[in-house]
């Protein structure tokens, strides 16, 4: 088969997974699949090795789930294998790092023949225990444990499992609904890839899994190879929960391998902020394929060169039963940290810190009559500015999932959104500009009482610019009366009161002095520096 031929039926195979993922977006109950995309779709070969990934999901899902089909393979026995066969697993270690990530696996045949597998991930809005957030002990207390199994034998569903699922999560329609909408879109792209195979005449996966593979193991090492031999070293200093931490890496480029260390990092903390290995690896690959081989499809073979060590027992290698139900946190943070060593090496080639880690909360309510509701709200801070470009404003990155929108939120629950703008002055002041926060403010309704489930970073420690550029602006978290609250864990809200939230602004690139006067009084009529900022920060005479 020709080159051609293969490289139409690898843009087809990215295709059918893209196909996958919007049919888990079309089905799925939670509104974080359905509203901000926090999920991922991908195919494998027979051997569990991934071939290509839809363009819609996280980085964390994708590249943890790089990973995570061997062990289905090793759990469940390729020999036991069937059609109609649908395996499940939400363990943080072997899935996408923390218990409300559901990861789903199905078997793919063709003509009676396995051929491959397809994956997906979602994560659902509760899974039990004490539901998501920061303040358990251990993965004991964060939740409803699924080991690798049997969601569907032979196409007959586990009953036992949806039964325990029902008394053990606190909204057990949505999340059973998601498990379902996971094994559709499975199912979906088994549907595509048989067609596609048929159309081709192929009776597997072997031969474009070959050239898949080769081609970007080939590419990317070409990428590294054109690398400086270097290793440069940086620190960042985060909020951890009760106390801040140190997330440390050594970037080695020695061809074939860059090899980002995270020796010197801290501990494992006692709150549930932990990061499994898995979700290290994922962030840390991600950071690195952007800077260095971003066109290059990520499967298998694109990742391989990136070799990632953390020793067990720091943050970003917690071993169970270690609490990682905000692993999410930390985890953001690890490509702003592996860029602090990049820029040493690769000047003028990555962005400033931004705000990292996603602004999510929860909100926990309780009515009256004793009706009880969940909702969970993903936001942004703003990015780091760019080499050539001011940042991003209330942008995820490295997450790359969607804001909620207002009336999604106020749909899923009796919460109010009183409040959702952009936070002037928010971005670090430079020659290139950090990307602006936000502000919100939330409330419920009348005759709810709620919890809320804080799940920040960058209060204390916030974006740091470079060359000169400034901090961007911190998270602040207060109550409306102007008490102020921490940036992690679960609070009470008195009646009557809302909840206040400013998210963190990205860092800047130079000296503000030497901003595009343009470009500031373009700022300015836009709102994003109030005039005071122009005058006293950059200078801008009136």
């Amino acid at each position: 088969m020709t080159t051609v031929a293969h490289q139409i039926m690898w843009n087809r195979l990215i295709s059918v997974v893209e196909e996958q993922a919007q049919a888990l977006i079309r089905t799925a109950f939670s509104t974080s699949v359905r509203e901000a995309g926090d999920l991922s779709a991908g195919v494998y070969d027979a051997a569990g090795r991934m071939l290509a990934q839809a363009v819609t999901g996280t980085p964390g899902h994708v590249n943890a789930m790089a990973d995570a089909v061997a062990h289905f393979i090793e759990a469940i026995g390729a020999d036991t294998m069937a059609e109609g066969d649908v395996y499940i697993t939400n363990d943080p270690w072997m899935g996408t790092g923390h218990l409300h990530d559901i990861t789903v696996v199905t078997p793919a045949f063709h003509d009676g023949r396995h051929v491959g597998f397809f994956g997906c991930t979602a994560h659902v809005v509760d899974i039990g225990g004490r539901g998501f957030g920061a303040d358990g002990n251990s993965i004991y207390e964060e939740g409803l444990q699924i080991p690798i199994m049997r969601f569907a034998d032979r196409g007959r569903v586990n009953d036992t499992l949806l039964a325990l699922l029902r008394v053990n999560t606190r909204e057990p329609d949505q999340v059973i609904g998601d498990i379902y909408a996971l094994a559709a879109c499975n199912e979906i792209g088994q549907r595509r890839l048989s067609q596609m195979l048929s159309e081709y005449g192929l009776p597997g996966l072997e031969s474009i899994a070959a050239f898949i593979l080769d081609n970007s193991r080939r590419a990317t090492l070409d990428r590294i190879a054109a690398l400086p031999r270097a290793s440069a070293s940086t620190t960042m200093t985060i909020d951890g929960y009760a106390t801040p931490l140190t997330l440390a890496v050594t970037v080695e480029t020695h061809a074939p391998h860059v090899s980002p260390d995270l020796t010197r990092t801290s501990a494992t903390d006692p709150k549930g902020i932990n990061v499994p290995m898995v979700y290290t690896k994922a962030y840390a690959c991600y950071a690195l394929k952007c800077a260095i081989a971003p066109d290059i499809p990520n499967n298998a073979a694109s990742l391989e060169p990136f070799h990632i060590t953390a020793p067990e027992n720091t943050i970003v290698n917690a071993v169970r039963p270690a609490p990682v139900a905000l692993r999410h946190v930390i985890g953001h943070l690890i490509p702003d940290t592996v860029y602090g060593a990049l820029d040493q090496i690769l000047p003028d080639t990555v962005p400033a810190e931004g705000a990292g880690a996603l602004c999510n909360f929860q909100v926990s309510l309780r009515h009256e009559d004793g009706l009880r509701s969940e909702v969970l709200c993903f936001n942004s801070g703003g990015t780091g500015a760019r080499p050539a470009l001011d940042g991003l404003n209330a942008t995820a990155f490295p997450s790359g999932v969607m804001t909620m929108p207002v009336e999604a939120t106020e749909h899923a629950g009796p919460v109010i959104i009183w409040r959702k703008e952009l936070r002037p002055d928010s971005g670090g002041a430079g020659r290139l500009r950090g990307g602006l926060g936000q502000y919100m403010e939330v409330g419920a309704r009348d005759g709810w009482l709620f919890d809320f489930s804080a799940m920040f970073d960058r209060a204390r420690h916030p974006a740091r610019g470079r060359a000169g550029g400034m901090d961007g602006a911190p998270t602040e978290v207060t109550l409306s009366d102007g008490t102020a609250r921490p940036g992690k864990g679960r609070f009470a809200v008195p009646e009557g009161q809302t909840v206040r939230l400013a998210f963190p602004g990205g860092g800047g690139i130079g000296a503000p002095q030497d901003r595009d006067p343009e470009a500031i009084q373009r700022d300015l009529a836009q709102g994003y520096i109030t005039p005071e900022a122009a005058q006293g920060t950059y200078g801008l005479s009136e």
